[in-house]
């Protein structure tokens, strides 16, 4: 029994741990399974109402997957932020010949400043601690908003690892996020006082947007009201 089911997390991408005779999986895992279930990488994030005079935010690019999905889709204009060097690079070469695609080297926040980054793969965190770090730039969202003469945001998908309080607190409070047609988030619970953080802007947010799906501290999606 134990094989059996160890085989069917390893294709969810999870694994079983043992303690005290008994087996489960952390929190984390617990609640991927529903997602995983129901295939949300591959149908949830990526089924919108887009076209290809869409403008899309890509907030944490990593590898670019994200961004390739929905261009295949749509052919939309996307904005990828990814401030790891070496992730911003693959990003980069992936879309070389695509002149709809922009690359842009660092992340969006609340401040403009630099700061030191844990390098953990896909879930590089400025709040976690590893021996590979690396120093990145941050810019204020508003900033490059206005900078970039953008008006309206069709989809901003933030995947940040715990950088999406900040970010979501500042649109909020500058109001920006009324421009905003679709809010893809994954929230992280690593960061102090995130549930609490995390109901206060779902609660702002109802003002403006309501849930089209929900995964707990999985992902999650905001639809502007018409």
């Amino acid at each position: 029994m134990r094989l059996f089911i160890s085989k069917i997390l390893n294709k969810l991408g999870l694994k079983l741990v043992k303690v005290s005779k008994t087996l489960y999986c952390n929190q984390q895992e617990k609640r991927c399974i529903p997602w995983f279930n129901d295939n949300g990488d591959k149908t949830l994030r990526l089924d919108y109402s887009l076209s290809d005079r869409s403008v899309i935010f890509d907030l944490g690019g990593y590898e670019g997957q994200w961004t390739s999905d929905i261009f295949a889709m749509y052919c939309c204009q996307i904005h990828v932020f990814e401030p790891i060097e070496k992730f911003a690079d693959k990003i980069a070469q992936r879309f070389s010949q695509n002149e709809k695609i922009f690359v842009h080297r660092f992340g969006l926040s609340n401040l403009s400043e630099k700061l030191q980054i844990s390098i953990d793969g896909d879930s590089s965190s400025t709040f976690k601690d590893k021996a590979d770090v690396e120093e990145i730039e941050l810019v204020r969202a508003i900033d490059f908003i206005k900078e970039h003469n953008i008006s309206c945001i069709d989809l901003i998908k933030i995947n940040i690892e715990g950088g999406e309080y900040e970010l979501l607190e500042h649109l909020l409070e500058d109001g920006f996020i009324k421009n905003v047609t679709n809010i893809q988030v994954q929230f992280h619970d690593f960061v102090p006082n995130a549930e609490v953080r995390m109901i206060e802007i779902q609660q702002e947010l109802e003002k403006t947007h309501f849930l089209t799906y929900q995964y707990p501290f999985v992902w999650e999606n905001w639809q502007k009201k018409q």
